[in-house]
């Protein structure tokens, strides 16, 4: 996790790619619960994911120490349903047409952009996140102008949210009438049937030269190639779909999980429907996102976890939901 802030310090290792922490000082509001005014919902493509058992976490040992994607341990799911693809810009939009919901990036008047996606005039650039200068915090950055406030979501209505910390996502949730995914369902979902595979299409990175996701390409954090196709993020479908038909659930953009992290938490963990530690730093992230790459931050791994405290947002983290 990165503070966006006007000083530099020390980032932490492998962390700083990831997404920009909010830290407020000030006590966080409860926020009001939506309101809807009655309109029609968007449904929400969504597919049964089978009941299973399945190895959880790292069996690889390349897992950053900190995470605590070891030790892998069996955990069971009951079956439940999920969304194939992330909640889009036009999805989210109908939600806030619906409500009137401001987004907390919307409430602080600023989220973090990467330093080659911003549109944005000098005066709206405040500040660099500590020790990652690539994040920038953009005054007018939020879901509807996600790389600063000359951009539109329109012109991306088919990608992926983003821009929104994970209580936007719980309020969109209960307006859609869904929930996020625990993290145990999310990296189940995420694995496809495949069993101990390091990707969700398995050991290659790029079978047959094939690239499966949207990550990063070239020399982080000043060159990307944009071998797979894009710089930042793409229309969900881009890539194939894993073996339960869920797209991009490697790169893209990060997806926001219920649980709280706490990294030691995979040691105690329960057997069935683990549901995740009670208290914990911040709220897990699963998949990685458009800025991911080998030498920095290879979270495009099945097992890969991080997190971010909850009133964060960022130009790379977005969520997929499950039914009730």
């Amino acid at each position: 996790m990165i503070q966006l802030s006007t000083t530099n310090s020390v980032p932490d290792p492998g962390h700083s790619c990831c997404t920009a922490s909010v830290h407020s000082a000030a006590p966080q509001a409860v926020r009001a619960a939506p309101v809807s005014t009655g309109s029609a919902k968007p449904a929400h493509e969504e597919i049964h994911i089978p009941s299973g058992t399945y190895m959880m976490g790292d069996g690889f040992g390349e897992g950053y120490p900190n995470d605590g994607e070891s030790p892998a341990h069996e955990v069971h799911l009951d079956t439940f349903v999920m969304d194939v693809t992330a909640v889009t810009n036009e999805k989210f939009a109908a939600f806030v047409a619906d409500t009137g919901f401001s987004t907390e990036a919307e409430t602080f008047g600023s989220s973090a952009v990467f330093h080659l996606l911003a549109t944005a005039r000098k005066q709206d650039v405040l500040g660099v996140a500590a020790g990652a200068p690539w994040w920038l915090n953009i005054r007018g950055a939020d879901w509807a102008h996600p790389t600063g406030p000359d951009s539109r979501w329109e012109d991306v209505a088919d990608h992926p949210v983003v821009h929104v910390s994970h209580n936007d996502a719980l309020a969109y949730c209960q307006w859609a009438g869904r929930r996020l995914p625990t993290e145990a369902e999310w990296e189940y979902a995420a694995r496809g049937g495949l069993q101990g595979k390091r990707y969700a299409w398995g050991n290659e990175l790029t079978p047959q030269g094939e690239h499966q996701c949207n990550i990063w390409q070239g020399t982080f954090p000043t060159i990307n190639t944009a071998d797979d196709g894009y710089l930042g993020t793409a229309p969900v479908k881009s890539f194939p779909a894993n073996g339960y038909g869920l797209f991009e659930v490697a790169g893209n953009v990060w997806e926001w999980c219920a649980d709280w992290f706490l990294p030691k938490y995979y040691r105690n963990s329960p057997a069935e429907n683990p549901k995740g530690p009670t208290i914990g730093a911040g709220r897990v992230m699963r998949g990685g996102s458009y800025l991911c790459h080998d030498s920095y931050c290879n979270r495009y791994r099945v097992a890969a976890r991080t997190s971010n405290t909850p009133e964060s947002s960022s130009g790379n983290c977005g969520f997929r939901t499950v039914a009730l």
